[in-house]
């Protein structure tokens, strides 16, 4: 067999890869965090995952689907069970009843239900609003639709939302508003109020809202979940997305939900049977299974309270200004009685030298806004929540 090139050297030329889709992302703020905690052995509390296991049951269940036999492909937008009863838990919390087999798709956990949904939205020159600091996922999605992402900056130490800034940002152009609720990275929460004064900027346009609720059981303090579900004006016009994985402790089994009206939801299964077609089996019917007994996510906001106040408590009486944390496994302090350092940079020492791994703030915005703020992660063992606490206390 010959081994001579294809072509003579002479008219070989090099391979140019193509130009990147996302030139601006690189290695992102949490695995560059997690990998110094682990480096240098200190207590991570910046990556947003529990350090505890789910229930056993739910793994049992798991064990039992596969051994019935639940081993293929399911249907596409997910097995029935399970789409039924995450319809009549929204209908039973929010009032809003959704066609389980036309409206609701189990999706490869929540941010690709958030992809899905930008997809099947959003046109090259479309815009989208933003709130931000925003989880990470959302501006890559929406250039790799060729939309334009339009920020709207929340300012700290309450991050409320400014309305008029939003109505301002609205333009013939806007496609979509992404909303977030419980928010990450702050652990603010959207109040009826905010839900009713949405509702009347986004009034007589066709600007679809894609509603980012997967902390929706990590509410405090005996306040209500303001889901865009409960209100029928943003309703008609929404995307909501949930997690099963933030719900039941379960982050590495990447399972979701959307919930959308039948007009919507249509456009959204156009894309998600083309970009991951349907979800994993066994665990559908495992969490179907579990879903019969409502316990787990109605005991999940005392759950978290109690890890919320035990870590708070620790840090009263540090230099660290405690900000509001009305929802979320996430706490965010303002370090700027203890240091003059830019946020990553303050993030890069505390774990270095005090053993405590956060995320700066300042990474959730496209333009940094370096407010001396990070963000801990309290949903963590008591223990790994007393060694942080106990290492924090040197400041």
């Amino acid at each position: 067999m010959s081994t001579a090139p294809l072509f003579p050297s002479a008219a070989r030329a090099a391979f140019t890869p193509p130009p990147s889709r996302l030139p601006g992302v690189g290695t992102t703020i949490f695995t560059v965090m997690s990998a110094l905690a682990t480096e240098t052995g200190a207590v991570n509390l910046g990556q947003g995952f529990p350090d505890f296991d789910c229930d056993p049951r739910l793994t049992s269940a798991v064990t039992e689907a596969m051994q019935a036999g639940h081993n293929q492909y399911p249907p596409m937008p997910g097995i029935p069970l399970l789409r039924q009863r995450i319809a009549e838990k929204i209908g039973a919390l929010y009032g809003r009843h959704y066609d389980w087999n036309r409206e609701v798709t189990i999706t490869a956990g929540a941010t690709q239900g958030l992809l899905t949904a930008i997809l099947c939205c959003v046109h090259p020159g479309d815009e989208v609003i933003v709130f931000e600091p925003c989880y990470d996922s959302y501006r890559p999605a929406i250039e790799l639709a060729g939309g334009r992402v339009v920020p709207v900056c929340l300012r700290a130490p309450d991050y409320r939302i400014p309305f008029d800034a939003l109505a301002a940002a609205l333009s013939p152009r806007t496609r979509m508003v992404i909303v977030n609720t419980p928010h990450n990275p702050t652990g603010t929460i959207w109040h009826d109020d905010d839900m009713r004064q949405l509702a009347r900027v986004l009034d007589g346009t066709d600007v679809v809202v894609l509603s980012d609720e997967v902390y929706e059981h990590m509410v405090y303090d005996g306040q209500l979940h303001a889901s865009v579900a409960r209100y029928p004006e943003l309703a008609m016009r929404s995307f909501v997305v949930s997690s099963f994985g933030k719900t039941y402790h379960v982050t590495g089994w990447k399972v979701g939900y959307v919930a959308a009206p039948a007009s919507l939801m249509d456009e959204f299964r156009k894309v998600h049977q083309f970009n991951v077609f349907t979800v994993n089996t066994p665990m559908q019917h495992a969490l179907a299974s579990y879903m019969a007994d409502p316990a787990p996510w109605r005991d999940l906001p005392a759950f978290y309270q109690r890890k919320r106040d035990l870590f708070r408590s620790g840090l009263a009486d540090s230099r660290f200004r405690l900000l509001p944390a009305d929802g979320t496994y996430f706490q965010c302090v303002d370090y700027s009685a203890i240091s003059a350092l830019p946020e990553n940079e303050f993030a890069m020492w505390l774990t270095r030298e005090i053993g405590v791994a956060a995320i700066p703030v300042s990474a959730f915005y496209s333009t940094p806004q370096d407010a001396g703020i990070v963000r801990f992660c309290f949903a963590k063992q008591d223990a790994t929540l007393q060694q942080a606490l106990q290492r924090l206390a040197a400041l």
